[in-house]
């Protein structure tokens, strides 16, 4: 009978993504031989990452964590809506931004060499991804991610919109005065209103030329449609830019829950009553599956292709 290696059982579990006892398992009932053994896994529907590793994953859940020294938000993809809303991916996904918490790694590729905690096979986190992926029956992917490590006088919040379809994470600093409690209140506010709003930065002066650039043809193009003289046009330009700006910077917006006023009276007026004066210093703002491309199934074709 041949000896099962722990060489043997590493090289099938990389290749199946099954668990290192069912690997075992059937490398022992298989006599050793790998393609056998694969066969076994692939009966018991325990070797499906292999197979599943090249699906889209455009559904899943943004997730968040911040802990005393980090605040994390995350993206982790799966296939389906289903499995997104399965109990046992969210608690993966939430696991994944722990770790991350306490990570170095700021890519995905640093993450997935990462150990993955208390694992007694001593896994790694892309290995534990394969792991899901053979459990769970689909593919599994963490796509990005972001921490922000506390910075000093600041608080960090998080904010998960529709049950993970939409996550924020902001930094709010007491640029003077002392940090307070009601400053968590006004991180989640301002969380809430990024959520909603969508702002791509946090002030004008972070505008990239580039932006700047396409804005102002756009505009300079539209205003000089309208047949006014040059100085009307560079007044409608003008016009135009600072409502850009009204509607890209968060600073400028205004606030969600009252737009008599802009965020940046509604931290004036909020730090006013605690003796602060708060900043906001960055944001992340995820919305799940954005810029991946959704399989569109032909189930017509699939059939004909199936007759052929």
């Amino acid at each position: 009978m041949t000896q099962v290696t722990a060489a043997m059982v590493k090289e099938l579990r990389e290749q199946t993504g099954a668990g290192m006892m069912d690997v075992k398992s059937a490398l022992v009932e298989a006599d050793g031989n790998m393609e056998e053994a694969t066969k076994i896994l692939r009966k018991k529907g325990l070797a499906a990452a292999g197979k599943k590793a090249g699906r889209v994953t455009a559904e899943g859940t943004v997730t968040s964590y911040v802990g005393a020294n980090a605040g994390v938000l995350v993206e982790v993809n799966c296939e389906t809506d289903f499995v997104g809303r399965n109990e046992n991916f969210r608690q993966f996904a939430d696991a994944v931004a722990k770790v991350i918490a306490g990570s170095k790694a700021d890519t995905v590729e640093a993450l997935n060499n990462d150990p993955w905690p208390g694992d007694a096979e001593g896994q790694t986190v892309g290995q534990h991804v394969l792991t899901m992926i053979g459990a769970i029956k689909e593919n599994i992917s963490i796509r990005r991610f972001v921490r922000y490590e506390t910075a000093p006088n600041a608080v960090l919040a998080a904010y998960i919109h529709a049950g993970g379809k939409i996550g924020v994470l902001v930094e709010l600093v007491a640029t003077s005065g002392e940090k307070n409690d009601k400053m968590n209140d006004v991180a989640k506010d301002v969380a809430m209103h990024i959520a909603a709003l969508e702002p791509r930065f946090v002030r004008r002066e972070e505008v990239t030329q580039k932006d700047l650039d396409t804005e102002r043809e756009i505009a300079r193009d539209a205003a000089a449609k309208s047949g006014k003289p040059e100085n009307i046009v560079e007044k409608m330009v003008s016009g135009k830019m600072d409502k850009f700006y009204g509607e890209a910077c968060l600073l400028e917006q205004p606030y969600i829950r009252n737009d008599k006023q802009t965020v940046t009276e509604y931290l004036a007026s909020s730090g006013k009553e605690s003796g602060c004066v708060y900043t906001v210093t960055r944001f992340t703002r995820y919305k799940l599956g954005e810029g991946i491309e959704k399989k569109s199934d032909d189930f017509a074709a699939e059939v004909a292709s199936f007759m052929k």
